[in-house]
Order: C-alpha cells, then sequence, then structure tokens
C-alpha cells in the first residue's frame, strides 16, 4: 500500500460574508465540524454576549477602551464598525496559524474584508452568501426569535447596503439549501488549498522525488 504523500502548505483566510440572517454561521458551523485543518477566527469585540455565547470561544468580550487600545496598538488585523458595536480580529493567532499550515474562517462583514484584502491578499479567499430573496431573509431574522422588532428592521435596512458588495467577492453562494451550500464551499476550500502558491512545500517534494 502506498503511502499517502503530505506537502507542508501555507494556511489561507476564508471570509464568510452575508446579511445577517443569510445562513452564515450555520454554514460556519457546519465546516469545522467536518474539517479539522480549519479553525475559527475569534474576534473582540464591544458587545454584550448573547445567551449561550461562550468567552475565547465565540468571541473574545472587551470594552471600549481595551478595544481602542488594541487598535492603537495595532493589534487587529482588520477591524470595524457594525451595529453600534466594534469588532476587530487579533492578528497573532492568525498569523500563527497561516504559518503552521492551519487555515482560518473569519465571518466579517464587507468592511473587515476590505481591510483584509489591502493586508494579505494573497492569503485571502472571499465568499459572499446570498439569501434566496429579501423576502426569506426577513423571514429567517423573525423566524430566529432572537431580535426585537427594532433590530430585525434595522437588519434588514443594513442588508441592502451589505448585499451591493458582492462584487468585491470571489465566490458567490445562493444559501436555498444548507447542504448543498455546504458542498459548494467545501469546493471552494478544496481547490483553493491545491493553488501552487500555497503549496509551499513543493519545492522540496520535487528535488527528493525527481
Amino acid at each position: 500500500m502506498s503511502e499517502t504523500i503530505n506537502i507542508n502548505r501555507r494556511g489561507l483566510m476564508l471570509v464568510l460574508s452575508s446579511p445577517s440572517g443569510a445562513g452564515k454561521t450555520t454554514l460556519a458551523r457546519r465546516l469545522l465540524e467536518d474539517d479539522d485543518a480549519i479553525t475559527m477566527s475569534v474576534s473582540v469585540t464591544t458587545r454584550a454576549p448573547r445567551v449561550g455565547e461562550v468567552e475565547g470561544m465565540d468571541y473574545i468580550f472587551v470594552d471600549q477602551a481595551e478595544y481602542d487600545r488594541r487598535v492603537v496598538d495595532g493589534e487587529l488585523l482588520e477591524h470595524a464598525q457594525v451595529f453600534d458595536h466594534s469588532y476587530g480580529t487579533p492578528a497573532a493567532a492568525v498569523h500563527d496559524a497561516l504559518e503552521g499550515g492551519l487555515d482560518v474562517l473569519f465571518d466579517i462583514d464587507w468592511q473587515g474584508t476590505q481591510q483584509l484584502m489591502q493586508s494579505a491578499p494573497l492569503d485571502l479567499v472571499k465568499v459572499f452568501l446570498l439569501p434566496p430573496s429579501n423576502a426569506e431573509l426577513e423571514r429567517r431574522l423573525r423566524g430566529r426569535g432572537q431580535d426585537p422588532e427594532d433590530v430585525v428592521r434595522s437588519r434588514m435596512a443594513q442588508a441592502t447596503t451589505e448585499i451591493s458588495h458582492w462584487p468585491e467577492y470571489d465566490y458567490i453562494i445562493i444559501n436555498e439549501d444548507v447542504e448543498e451550500s455546504l458542498g459548494r464551499l467545501k469546493s471552494i476550500l478544496a481547490a483553493e488549498r491545491l493553488k501552487r502558491v500555497r503549496q509551499t512545500g513543493l519545492s522540496d517534494f520535487l528535488k527528493i522525488n525527481f
């Protein structure tokens, strides 16, 4: 039986963006459950924890003063203001993961994605998730039952702006069926991992075997 060939590679940054309610959290969780070679980027945020959220796993919860300090000290890879709260990605953990060949999944909006395009374009793979329709998006938001009416209206108003940024992304998935969308997301990830520039161990492999 032949041995499996393992070639060292640099990890990639997989961004998954969408308007709130389009299903990106569900897809992200499914992908993380199925693939040990990708980890979730844990963002810093100034908003309060929601029911069931765990410190250090879902978010790193800080006050505005601590958040501002991290921005000034250059500790955040990207940062943005979303729905009156501040969010940002700690840079050190992401860099360590990429160097170790581990992919990092980002659940961020178009503002954060634009910043990553400036700071790490070669490591970045950008996927935008669309709902099947505006009416379906509203149905999903209301169906969650966790947001008051004014928040639902605010998220629906914001969705128009968010969706307008879809041309800035590499891939578009219309999330009508979760299983189908997950399959497409996995296909994107598999193809991007095979790109020559990410397979840093190819030169050594060729020297040894050819």
